[in-house]
């Protein structure tokens, strides 16, 4: 696979294999700054083992990853995880908000572990949190709020650092079908006004009609499908 002109994040001939299965058997991917690629597939299928393998978590048995001209496989696990620190935002089907802190910490921590003072972050939380309408909430805890207004704040957390990269991992999983519409109106929006490129793994046909693309996997092998408009 030639890279597509301008991809922000490749990857060629991802293998992958847990003992004796197989997650990974010569898939394939790309993403262009502020694009949206639905990766689907049925459980088990190796989209979930996909996106960890292209945010640096897991590490392919073979194949390459290349991210803004580096590949992936070449840096320290330091160099990784402040990757994932600074240009890689994560959203996942739980949200994961750290119940001690209030809403506003919650969306607010990434940039305090990266140094930001607390005001700085703070204002930059509510910033985003007023995007992803829920900036009322800032004070309250996770546990005090309704599952889609939590992942909201899971959404605003995942762009407060200015990621270039999102991966969200079955982001609207748990919720109905109002609020998961909402949620993912939301957050491709936020995400392509920030122009941060999202990999959106779903099984959903709904969630996935919010992308620009769609790239099937299954038994391991990726398919890009041209979407009709």
């Amino acid at each position: 696979m030639t890279p597509p002109p301008g991809s922000l994040l490749t990857a060629e001939n991802l293998r992958k294999a847990y003992g004796p299965t197989t997650a990974l058997d010569g898939a394939e991917f790309s993403i262009h700054p502020g694009e949206v690629v639905a990766v689907m597939g049925p459980s088990g299928s190796g989209k979930s083992t996909l996106l960890h393998c292209l945010a640096g978590i897991v590490t392919p048995d073979s194949g390459s990853i290349t991210y803004d001209g580096r590949e992936l496989s070449a840096m320290s696990d330091a160099q990784r995880s402040a990757l994932r620190r600074s240009e890689f935002g994560f959203v996942f089907q739980f949200g994961q908000l750290v119940p001690e802190l209030t809403c506003v910490e919650n969306v607010a921590l990434p940039l305090r572990l990266n140094g930001t003072s607390r005001k700085e972050a703070e204002r930059a939380a509510l910033s985003w949190m007023a995007r992803l309408e829920v900036d009322d909430l800032a004070k309250k805890r996770p546990g005090e709020v309704s599952g889609g207004q939590g992942q909201r704040v899971a959404v605003a957390r995942s762009l407060v650092s200015g990621p270039r990269v999102l991966f969200a991992d079955e982001p609207t999983g748990a919720l109905d079908s109002l609020n998961g519409e909402r949620v993912m109106e939301l957050f491709t929006e936020a995400a392509r006004s920030a122009n941060a490129a999202v990999v959106l793994v779903t099984h959903e046909a709904r969630v996935a009609a919010y992308s620009d693309r769609e790239i099937v996997v299954r038994d391991g092998r990726s398919r890009d499908m041209e979407r009709l408009v």
